[in-house]
């Protein structure tokens, strides 16, 4: 464990937490919310430093990044426990985890870097729980990683405040950012946390950031995938990050405490892609379920093929760096084409 930041000692001896927007309060010997911020001795200690819950090498498409090296692989890790309480969590067994219950490794920013260069892949994804619990963790292999020539990619819920913001993302080079919904009630009965900390951080990475960054929204029949809702979330896009910023729609699948709904049909994925596309935004995906058109990048200028994928297998490859062969440049961050390797249908290759 390491001494945390982003925390003060309140009058009546109770430390405050400021990393996220839930502003733990803890007494001696209680942790937050996320489980792994606890009150020591009068110190609050990160207990996620330094351990993880496992690696895997992964598609960066799995993030979902569609425009960052696309057709590159990943080294993905995660630590336990979350600052959100998603009653649909996908990762549960993961983010609702106490450390100690965790099957967990130990595994320092220097050793995660070698691991990554010893794999040949190009980037680091803190991910499978949300990485912002763990910001001192992220900033030290982050920093090592960019001095080694390594990228670093930020999967996450974006619940975090202003103050510790800065710090978290310094060294960060891309992200995909989770907005779950587009109401506050979604977001208060669902998820346990609030919509606008999320969308302040989406406006901040657009307009205060260099940081490449995409946004997820998995749809969850009844509870988040009205049109209006769709189009509101689109519109908002629009008007606050521009047309350029990938947008993701995702299946929902029966899990944790969420197991009375039913999967996402794929026509609500495709009927979102449609109303975001309506509305003005360029590129647009689908996940979680088998369309190659939704899967598949497009030139918004010629309307040519770029980048064809099927689930997260990269089929076609025609950019040359980031220019369509009209001339069109595509935004995103991409691989020069003559060092451009496609990943066609490849197996899970195991860590070495």
């Amino acid at each position: 464990m390491k001494e945390a930041l982003w925390w003060h000692t309140e009058e009546d001896g109770r430390i405050l937490c400021t990393l996220c927007p839930r502003f733990c309060r803890m007494g001696e010997d209680q942790a937050g919310f996320c489980y792994i911020r606890k009150n020591i001795g009068g110190k609050l200690y990160s207990l996620g430093y330094g351990t993880s819950t496992g690696f895997a090498i992964d598609p960066i498409e799995k993030k979902p990044l569609n425009h960052f090296l696309p057709g590159s692989e990943i080294l993905s890790f995660g630590t336990a426990g979350c600052n959100l309480g998603c009653r649909f969590c996908q990762n549960w067994s993961i983010s609702k985890a106490k450390l100690d219950e965790a099957n967990s490794l130990g595994a320092s920013p220097e050793k995660i870097v070698q691991l990554a260069k010893r794999n040949r892949v190009p980037s680091i994804a803190f991910t499978y729980n949300d990485p912002v619990i763990w910001g001192e963790f992220v900033i030290d292999i982050s920093r090592r990683a960019r001095e080694q020539g390594l990228k670093s990619v930020m999967v996450t819920a974006g619940y975090i405040t202003p103050e510790a913001r800065p710090e978290v993302y310094r060294y960060i080079d891309a992200a995909n950012v989770d907005l779950k919904a587009f109401t506050e009630r979604f977001y208060h009965k669902i998820t346990f946390s609030h919509l606008d900390p999320v969308l302040d951080t989406l406006k901040w990475l657009k307009h205060e950031t260099d940081i490449w960054f995409e946004i997820t929204n998995l749809m969850i029949p009844g509870e988040n995938d009205d049109p209006d809702e769709t189009k509101r979330l689109c519109d908002w896009v629009m008007q606050n990050l521009g047309e350029s910023v990938p947008l993701h729609f995702t299946a929902f699948h029966p899990d944790f405490k969420m197991t009375d709904k039913p999967r996402t049909p794929a026509a609500t994925l495709q009927g979102a892609r449609r109303i975001a596309l309506a509305a003005g935004i360029k590129f647009c995906y689908v996940g979680n379920v088998v369309d190659d058109e939704g899967q598949t990048t497009y030139c918004p200028a010629c309307k040519s093929v770029l980048i064809r994928r099927s689930w997260h297998d990269v089929l076609e490859y025609n950019l040359d760096g980031d220019r369509c062969g009209c001339g069109a440049r595509i935004a995103g961050v991409f691989a020069n084409g003559s060092q451009f390797k496609p990943r066609r249908g490849a197996p899970r290759r195991p860590l070495n």
